[in-house]
């Protein structure tokens, strides 16, 4: 016998869908801005000739559900029946006590009986099963079509790998980028040419790269704010400041660390998870040597240590940059560089009112930020990203994005007021063997083009525009 009733899951079921009634879905759910993500999404679904169960996976409160809500919307002005749409939070306390397959059955036996349906399912990874329930749609009911969403990247990946191979794929939705951050908060600025590429920068006269900053540079006041609160579509909105900071902490952080991913993985000592996020949160952009963490949280593993980082990036909270080798020259041992995944974390957990004064935290956070950026940028495009660091002169180059057909490109952030380049920085000694090279720093007055002694320059760009630039890229190029 069931434990929840088809009467308590129907009218759970009708809740979640109003459409079935009005035939329309509420402006305050499908919000009029839409991310990169949206789009992917669509043009997925318009290509019924290569059928794939969807699948939207990033951090809690980066606007998964929003994207789901604005499909529905588009469906519905393409005049899909609207009992045809069915939404699921699997995360309903009711739900998790009813199996996926009541779920299903209440559905088509109350609301639609045929199997040409749009599945919406949202946080996937709470149902018992979900990645054999997902191949069993997929391959019975080939008439339907599936979007899901999980905020455990590495539980969905596994899912793929073991029962979804060929049957779905991966959209990633990161935090806002500063490009969405300011067509979300209507930031204005000029106009870029929709063909914009990095490298066009080596190639005009200072004279139209000052051109193209000045359209820019309305946009260096709303930085900072940005990296305090500005990667999370509902906080960028929110009026005021601490009071988006604090609900980061409670619904972004707290909610993973104390209640998805203990329930996830089983995680009994929640405390030294809390710890040891609050400890890479204060090191991001930086090389993290495990045992030296263990060490430094004393009574804490190294094996329960290499456990939560990955449990921390399954939740899409932390990246993990590892080396890659440059021109054949040793690299450092394999230890990884982590940052947070959104600077505005970082800042929401330390809770420092001071971190814009503080000329070496901003560093990191707007190395954070950069990074960030970059991989949302380059790993959609399967790009790996990750750093070089030289075992003999410890030389490092922040970032290093290893293209496919190309050479590498080489980034390395110096937001400072002074970013002198010297010649044997290992970004002026290694870009001869590069696509090319750029260095963020912090004051317009530095954009321009530095010359390294090998004859191939280096792009020179303050990090507002740079993270504007690579965001409006993603959006206008694909």
């Amino acid at each position: 016998m069931s434990i929840i009733s088809k009467e308590a899951l129907l009218k759970v079921l009708t809740a979640y869908n109003p459409w079935w009634k009005t035939g329309s879905i509420h402006p305050r759910l499908a919000k009029a801005y839409k991310r990169n993500a949206y789009y992917d999404v669509m043009n997925r679904l318009t290509h019924t000739n290569l059928r794939r169960i969807i699948v939207l996976t990033g951090a809690r409160r980066v606007g998964k559900t929003t994207i789901m809500y604005q499909t529905i919307e588009s469906l519905l002005l393409q005049n899909i029946k609207p009992q045809r749409i069915v939404y699921i939070s699997l995360d309903h306390p009711v739900l998790k006590l009813s199996s996926f397959q009541d779920v299903l059955d209440c559905y088509h036996e109350n609301v639609y009986p045929d199997q040409d349906v749009y599945y919406f399912l949202d946080e996937i990874q709470y149902a018992v099963s979900w990645d054999k329930w997902l191949k069993t749609l997929y391959d019975l009911r080939p008439e339907c079509n599936v979007i899901a969403t999980g905020s455990a990247s590495p539980a969905l990946v596994k899912g793929n790998q073991e029962s979804g191979a060929g049957r779905w794929s991966l959209i990633q939705v990161p935090t806002l980028s500063f490009y969405e951050y300011c067509q979300l908060t209507k930031v204005e600025h000029g106009e870029i040419s929709a063909g914009f590429r990095f490298e066009d920068l080596l190639q005009i006269n200072q004279s139209e790269r000052q051109e193209i900053l000045q359209k820019l540079s309305g946009l260096q006041v709303h930085l900072n704010r940005y990296l305090l609160v500005g990667g999370f579509p509902e906080l960028a909105l929110a009026e005021n400041d601490t009071w988006a900071q604090q609900l980061m902490r409670e619904d972004v952080v707290d909610k993973v660390l104390k209640r998805d991913l203990p329930a996830l993985y089983n995680i009994r000592n929640v405390t030294e998870l809390e710890r040891i996020f609050i400890y890479l949160c204060n090191v991001s952009s930086e090389i993290v040597s495990i045992d030296t963490l263990s060490k430094e949280l004393q009574g804490v593993s190294r094996p329960t240590v290499e456990n939560y980082i990955r449990y921390l990036e399954s939740a899409n909270l932390i990246y993990l940059s590892w080396p890659v080798e440059m021109n054949g020259k040793k690299i450092l041992k394999a230890r990884p560089k982590i940052y947070i995944a959104d600077a505005a974390i970082r800042n929401a957990v330390l809770m420092d009112e001071m971190i814009l004064a503080n000329a070496v935290e901003m560093g990191r956070v707007v190395e954070t930020a950069v990074y960030k950026h970059v991989v949302s940028s380059f790993q959609q495009k399967a790009f790996a990203v990750g750093y070089f660091r030289s075992t003999s002169k410890q030389k490092e180059i922040d970032i290093v994005i290893e293209q496919k057909l190309r050479k590498n490109i080489l980034i390395e952030v110096k937001y400072r007021e002074s970013a002198v380049l010297a010649d044997d920085d290992a970004i002026c000694e290694l870009i001869e063997e590069a696509d090319y090279g750029i260095v963020v720093t912090k004051n317009s007055s530095d954009f321009g083009v530095h010359h390294t002694k090998s004859g191939k320059n280096l792009i020179r760009i303050p990090a507002y525009a740079f993270m504007f630039l690579l965001g409006f890229m993603e959006a206008n190029q694909g």
